[in-house]
């Protein structure tokens, strides 16, 4: 009985296995990536080309040899597309990110992160048109900009919403991972609900779904094809997918697209404070009975709760809505700005009520990296310039040479990169010319064989000569 089992079950494995190899059953998502690829974008982006010598060191410093205590320092990382070279003229790095077409007429999501400081903003679509974009508007609270593109009738995606969207719930990926292409990865909602420090407006979905560098922007779609997220930021130690990528909710999403549509900007409550969660102690030192609430650390000067609340208070409520130190962001950001509401809080052991008037989120402060000093390409080296501060060299580990220059960008079969030389490298030296200006390289002769040009870098702390030929001859 045993055999004749063994042999039924032999069979049934071999019409299952005949039956999958006729292509009567396939499973997978390739109808659906066929139906919803077209409405993912690339957005490529010219920089401004300003601060390239702070960010040409943080890019040396990240490629660096990987140091666990200082990455785990820093685990939270924005999906920001690196810099890529520009071997054109060096008017700047050429960014890139993922997007998706929202409406037929050309409105595209993408993060804000991908398109600021840019110069010029173009997207390339799914037959490989490059056509420039309009930004409309940027949120710098949810890292969402939109962007308009006039390329004819475009299919957009839908984007829904992810209330419906449960742990365990399977989900697509799509974008630009490294500047490689479209590309797709599956995985599943992992939570719901994700609060990050540096993003305490979102409730982000987190999935396992494999994103990286350039899918910032890309959609995060439901089986059935609708966009339920914006992937924006990994948890990871070494800047590539392990498995913890972030998505901006679709509803969140839509209510910001529909205020920069109409207004271009987002205007939000802003508090005018910092706070702290309750614990047991201190709740029992402020002679409380719970931890309710948050407890008030600082006040903005002259900002909107200065001279209403008070350093130690304990706000448990604005108008109706109780406060939590994780909330308190969101219930403020939801506030109309000039809007009032009667604030409760608890002041030297007593609760009281009084009238608070809100002020307008700012934007973040301007990243130095987009406000610094430009670089300059150098054409007979084929390799970007730009002058060096104090804390670049310290970065570099040079912080005992008097002055140099930073690479910035290298063209790929350029002279310089021919040399060896990469983004980073600190250049001190012409020969026995000590370097202190992009001026003195600017318009250096061409190279050769017969006449080489001799450099002295210094890279990762190491100084040597470097004989710049036009080849890769050593």
């Amino acid at each position: 009985m045993c055999g004749l089992l063994t042999v039924v079950a032999a069979a049934s494995l071999v019409a299952l296995l005949a039956h999958s190899a006729s292509g009567t059953a396939r499973p997978g998502y390739a109808a659906l990536i066929r139906r919803v690829a077209p409405s993912v974008v690339t957005v490529l982006v010219q920089a401004q080309g300003e601060d390239a010598g702070q960010r040409a060191a943080d890019r040396a410093v990240a490629n660096a040899d990987y140091d666990a205590n200082a990455a785990m320092r820093e685990i939270m990382r924005r999906l920001l597309s690196g810099p890529g070279s520009n071997p054109g003229s060096g008017e700047g790095d050429s960014v890139l990110g993922s997007g998706f077409v929202i409406t037929a007429d050309g409105l595209i999501v993408t993060n804000r992160h991908v398109i600021l400081g840019a110069r010029t903003v173009r997207v390339r679509l799914s037959d490989s048109r490059e056509v420039p974009a309009q930004v409309i508007g940027a949120d710098a609270a949810t890292d969402i900009a939109l962007l308009r593109v006039k390329a004819g009738r475009l299919t957009a995606l839908r984007l829904g919403s992810s209330e419906n969207t449960s742990v365990g719930d399977a989900v697509i990926a799509i974008g630009n991972p490294f500047g490689l292409g479209q590309s797709v990865t599956t995985g599943i909602v992992s939570a719901r609900g994700r609060t990050l420090e540096d993003d305490p407006y979102i409730d982000f979905l987190q999935t396992d779904a494999a994103i990286n560098r350039g899918n910032s922007g890309g959609p995060l779609l439901s089986v059935d094809g609708t966009v339920v997220g914006v992937t924006s930021v990994i948890f990871s130690p070494n800047g590539g997918s392990v498995g913890l990528g972030f998505a901006i909710p679709a509803e969140t999403v839509a209510g910001v697209i529909r205020e920069l549509e109409a207004h271009g900007l987002v205007a939000r409550g802003y508090l005018g404070a910092s706070a702290q969660a309750l614990t047991p102690a201190i709740a029992t030192a402020l002679g409380l009975k719970n931890t309710d609430g948050a407890l008030i650390t600082a006040l903005e000067p002259h900002g909107p709760s200065d001279g209403t609340l008070h350093v130690g208070d304990v706000l448990l409520k604005i108008g109706s809505t109780p406060v939590t130190f994780v909330a308190l962001p969101k219930i403020v950001a939801r506030l109309a700005p000039g809007s009032s509401a009667d604030v409760t809080i608890v002041r030297d052991g007593l609760q009281q009520v009084m009238p608070l008037t809100f002020g307008r989120l700012p934007d973040p402060p301007s990243d130095p990296a987009l406000t610094g000093g430009q670089d300059t390409w150098v054409p007979n080296l084929a390799l970007g310039l730009a002058n060096t501060t104090t804390e670049i060299r310290k970065a570099l580990k040079a912080d005992g040479e008097s002055g140099g220059l930073i690479v910035t960008q290298l063209r790929r079969a350029g002279p310089g990169a021919l040399a060896g030389l990469k983004v980073g490298d600190l250049i001190t030296h012409a020969g026995t010319k000590r370097l202190s200006d992009v001026a003195d390289l600017a318009t250096v002769s061409k190279p050769s064989s017969q006449m080489p040009l001799l450099l002295r870098i210094v890279r990762d702390g190491s100084p040597r000569f470097v004989a710049i030929t036009g080849s890769d001859q050593p």
